[in-house]
């Protein structure tokens, strides 16, 4: 789709990616709780800014995993934290 294409995500206000150095795991902080998220979640969010693309992001990731064509995988991680009203909406 096209807004798909435009889209730019970004972690919603008050949700910041967190390192937990006790438990060496990346945590997505948010006012009513926390979601424990793997490695490759992690690379993904730490991505979405606001400035880039899901093409973008799914680019700049590629090369980590073998040149593999991630961008599905992207837009589906992305479309489920948005679903839990974690990332902000462009829908304007």
């Amino acid at each position: 789709m096209g807004a798909d294409e435009t889209h730019r995500p970004a972690l919603a206000s008050g949700v910041r990616l967190h390192r937990d150095a006790v438990r060496e795991r990346d945590v997505l902080l948010y006012p009513e709780g926390a979601l424990v998220l793997n490695e490759t979640a992690a690379a993904v969010l730490a991505l979405c800014d606001g400035t880039r693309t899901i093409d973008e992001i799914a680019a700049e990731l590629a090369p980590r995993y073998g040149g593999a064509d991630v961008r599905a995988d992207v837009a589906e991680l992305v479309a489920g934290v948005a679903e839990q009203g974690l990332m902000d909406r462009d829908d304007d």
